[in-house]
């Protein structure tokens, strides 16, 4: 099966045999760009394993991390030790951080994570195991910190993921760049992050921790950096282009004579050559990188498309473009036509009309629709306005509910249905739910019965919203469950063959023309990619076994609440009227239970629909000013 899908290459910098300093030229850390986490692991297990290999005769001392980011890095080094290829008997592991107080044997503890993701997995020697310990007393826990940071400089290798906000370890925004390890108190927003191990109950998150620090880090003789995920790009930028910063405390590693950072396509996505790759070197100048460029040029001197001038072109280092494609009022009517063929108002194709320059061809009318939505309200939340376009304009729209959404649903929503149930004299089971609420311990999986009630609740509101605007969720509306979402907990299972059956049934049931799918990229190991992932795995195979009517169908991605397609990549731009923006708020009201008191709302306070509203406003008014019709809101989608 396919590990991971990445976006379709639409042009940019030609770095074969770019030099390395005009690569690097905006870089003051070496950064090496992956097409996502699986080859940047593949590429660093072969360092620590060369590393390991060169050393033999005495310990080789690696530093290492916890968390998501280092994940796939841990299965391949595991998978190596089993294949033969490496021994870590000689590989002294010291960790970087754990919570204070806390015990090994906590589930959530960094100890417990690092042993169950690698060193349970090899054959590395128990004395050469040092993690902080997070039971010391407080009154000795300084003195502990003092010994633990002598043991742990000069580290051969040290490797370590950044978090959103470029911490390292523990080390938060502010942290002194000569900082040992030390016994540090969490902030609030760190503590509502790392929430995440704790069923999101903060209450339940360690207040404090043990880090190793920066200074401690920069003595290490080589530092390997690791960031995957569209959460992490900005930081990213922060980290390897800008001056170290108190605020990004991974910067300050930037002095480090020997640093590389390894990062995905995603986690890359605004660095200069990426964002602005004629800035660094020659490009590969396909049509939409060319809207690209035309775009970026357009926010850079704040003019819309038609008002370009060969000056401006020349001025921010897109001469190469004029060389190549020129006169540049050339280039700017065929990029302005461009972008304004995006633009349709008919998302499954206008019947009985010139199809030639529209997105989306007339036949066949109608057309059916399938919806992939992971969670049971990204629908809404992501498209509902082209939701509601394809059902007014009579298509036969589907909608598959991947998961079951149910960890997402506090346990106050639960007793308040337990109580309308009763009330309505439906059976009073108000005692029984609340022990088995009351059962439920920290990092646990919750009861299964609870876990049924609360996918109950999200069944009926997503059934709801859907029937607002007209679909029959009897025969519409599909919720698929897939296993790989029912642990029970935060931390998922992993994907298997038994998710993409279930998405082939329904692939080979409905015959769907056209495929929406999310596009979010943000998690290299979240829900939306898994989800996502699973149903291309589903098209795939399909394909293989010979589906003639797969041949044709039409794959495209939107995106969720809080990040949009930049317009360099949009295929398709549907816009939305007052109307529909208030009838697709309503039917994001639907989803109660994520109202108000929804327990994973990210670092975003806003509601879910606020969110939705400003990201299709603010595409609207990117096109308004790039010289396009003036519009309410819009919501863009993508064509693989």
């Amino acid at each position: 099966m396919k590990k991971h899908f990445t976006l379709p290459y639409d042009g940019g910098l030609i770095e074969k045999g770019l030099p390395k300093g005009i690569l690097h030229s905006y870089e003051r850390i070496s950064t090496e760009i992956y097409p996502e986490s699986r080859p940047a692991s593949l590429a660093i297990a072969d360092i620590i394993v060369n590393a390991i290999m060169s050393t033999e005769g005495r310990l080789f001392r690696l530093g290492l991390t916890t968390g998501s980011t280092p994940t796939s890095l841990y299965n391949e080094l595991a998978r190596r030790y089993q294949a033969g290829e490496v021994s870590f008997r000689d590989v002294e592991v010291v960790s970087i951080d754990e919570y204070y107080p806390s015990t090994g044997k906590d589930m959530q503890s960094r100890n417990h994570r690092l042993h169950e993701a690698l060193l349970d997995k090899v054959d590395i020697r128990q004395e050469n195991i040092h993690i902080p310990d997070g039971s010391v007393p407080q009154d000795k826990v300084s003195e502990y910190c003092a010994r633990f940071d002598r043991m742990a400089r000069g580290l051969d290798l040290l490797v370590i993921g950044i978090g959103e906000q470029g911490q390292v370890g523990f080390n938060e925004a502010g942290s002194n760049p000569k900082s040992r390890t030390r016994t540090v108190r969490l902030s609030y927003k760190s503590r509502k992050r790392q929430s995440r191990a704790f069923n999101h109950d903060i209450s339940a998150t360690p207040a404090n921790a043990i880090t190793m620090g920066i200074g401690t880090m920069m003595s290490a003789k080589r530092i390997i950096l690791m960031a995957w995920g569209e959460d992490k790009a900005e930081a990213v930028k922060a980290v390897t282009e800008c001056p170290p910063s108190p605020d990004y405390p991974a910067s300050y590693l930037q002095m480090h004579d020997d640093i590389s950072f390894y990062v995905d396509e995603t986690a890359a996505s605004c660095l200069t050559r990426v964002v602005a790759p004629w800035l660094v070197g020659p490009c590969d100048w396909t049509p939409k990188f060319i809207r690209k460029a035309v775009v970026w040029l357009c926010q850079t001197v704040g003019k819309p498309i038609l008002k370009l001038t060969e000056k401006d072109y020349l001025e921010n280092s897109l001469g190469e473009l004029l060389e190549r494609f020129g006169p540049f009022d050339k280039i700017n009517i065929d990029v302005f036509n461009d972008l304004q063929h995006t633009i349709t108002g008919w998302p499954g194709g206008k019947p009985n009309a010139d199809d030639s320059t529209r997105p989306v061809s007339a036949k066949p009318y109608p057309k059916t629709v399938l919806i992939f939505s992971p969670h049971p309200d990204d629908d809404v939340i992501s498209m509902g306005g082209t939701f509601i376009r394809l059902v007014s304009q009579g298509h036969n729209v589907h909608v598959a509910y991947e998961t079951s959404g149910n960890v997402a649903v506090h346990d106050d929503v639960v007793m308040q249905h337990m109580d309308a149930a009763c009330q309505l004299g439906f059976g009073n089971k108000l005692k029984e739910v609340k022990a088995l609420v009351d059962s439920k311990v920290p990092g646990e999986p919750e009861p299964r019965e609870l876990l049924d009630i609360k996918g109950a609740i999200r069944r009926s509101e997503a059934r709801g919203a859907v029937f607002s605007f007209g679909l029959n969720a009897e025969t519409n509306a599909h919720f698929l469950n897939l296993p790989f979402y029912e642990s029970g907990g935060i931390k998922k299972l992993p994907r298997t063959q038994a998710d993409v059956d279930i998405i082939k049934k329904l692939l080979n049931d409905l015959k769907p023309h056209m495929i929406f799918m999310a596009g979010d990229l943000a998690d290299p190991h979240g829900t939306h990619r898994v989800c996502t992932e699973a149903a291309m795995d589903a098209l795939e195979q399909v394909k293989a076994e010979g589906a003639e009517w797969a041949k044709s169908t039409q794959v495209w991605l939107y995106r969720g609440a809080w990040m949009e397609w930049e317009l360099g990549r949009v295929d398709m731009a549907v816009p939305l009227s007052p109307g529909e923006v208030i009838k697709k708020r309503h039917a994001i009201f639907r989803h109660l239970s994520q109202k108000d008191i929804v327990p994973f709302p990210g670092e975003d306070p806003r509601e879910f629909w606020q969110r939705a509203e400003e990201r299709t406003q603010n595409t609207a008014h990117l096109y308004d000013a790039l010289g396009m019709a003036e519009y309410q809101a819009i919501e863009v989608f993508l064509k693989l």
